[in-house]
């Protein structure tokens, strides 16, 4: 099978393109220099010229706070929305399933209730989930063979996160605050590549969330499991949101996603975060300090 994954350099989209090769799959990653994505007639060359089976569309603007800012608004529509919509519309005239990297910013995060794949009360808090949800609209809309994988808290070894942030700030303070109040699941890249990769292997076409199995923990909860497991001894403070202090961009309270709707189409679930992040962190050994 010949895969064409958008977003390469990013955290995911690099993990997608080792498990495609690994599976002797034909992989070929594209980051803006191969394909600009805002560009229409760019997409329709490089796609048309590959004649790919599916796109795993991992490219986005995912800079939360940095979309809030006015002039970086149309940018961010640029690539989530009209990006997007560019890389349906040649799947559509290709024939090609396609795969929608999405994310929980598109509820409203309140609430306790795990939010459902096939959910449709959508009510995005930022200019983030609110572009994301009209890319997810776009694939839905349009095409007939779609996946939508939303997920959350994502770490992965190419680029920055949460992980390698706490684990900087732990080596140079002696106590850090973490907000308490948010919570959700953690999503390792390398696991959710593997599922992204079972999945665009079938045709069970639809809605999924994906992250991480081992419950559902605050912000505060997963920094407190990264300095065990690092060996640190920095002390964490729980904080509220409020507390913490205002962020540009509405952070969801709630980011539980039900993710029963993998077992139930005979997808193998992702490991348990606690054990993902025990084998992130000697995967990012040579970048931090025990």
């Amino acid at each position: 099978m010949r895969v064409l994954v958008t977003g390469v350099k990013g955290q995911l989209g690099y993990d997608v393109v080792n498990e495609l090769t690994k599976r002797n799959h034909e992989a070929v990653g594209v980051d803006i220099d191969e394909m600009d994505i805002t560009d229409a007639e760019s997409v329709r060359s490089v796609i048309t010229g590959t004649a790919p089976d599916a796109v795993i569309h991992c490219a986005a603007w995912t800079a939360v706070d940095a979309a809030e800012d006015e002039e970086n608004i149309p940018k961010v529509q640029a690539v989530n929305v009209d990006g997007t919509r560019n890389i349906v519309e040649v799947c559509k005239k290709l024939g090609c399933r396609m795969m929608y990297i999405s994310t929980d910013y598109v509820f409203n995060g309140q609430g306790t209730e795990p939010w459902e794949p096939d959910c449709r009360d959508y009510a995005p808090l930022s200019v983030y989930g609110r572009t994301k949800l009209e890319g997810e609209l776009a694939v839905s809309d349009i095409l007939d063979k779609y996946f939508i994988v939303r997920i959350a808290w994502v770490f992965g070894k190419n680029g920055k996160n949460f992980i390698k942030t706490m684990l900087n700030v732990g080596k140079k303070y002696p106590e850090v605050r973490v907000v308490s109040d948010q919570i959700g699941t953690p999503t390792y890249t390398y696991d959710l590549a593997r599922l992204l990769v079972d999945m665009v292997e079938t045709e069970k076409y639809g809605y999924y969330h994906a992250t991480n199995e081992g419950g559902y923990i605050s912000w505060y909860d997963f920094t407190c499991e990264i300095f065990r497991q690092a060996g640190y001894s920095t002390k964490v403070t729980p904080v509220t949101t409020e507390e913490y202090g205002i962020s540009k961009a509405a952070r969801p309270f709630n980011s539980r996603l039900d993710k029963s709707k993998l077992v139930r189409s005979g997808f193998r679930p992702l490991p348990t975060w606690q054990d993902a992040l025990s084998r992130y962190l000697k995967e990012i050994e040579d970048e931090w300090d025990r």
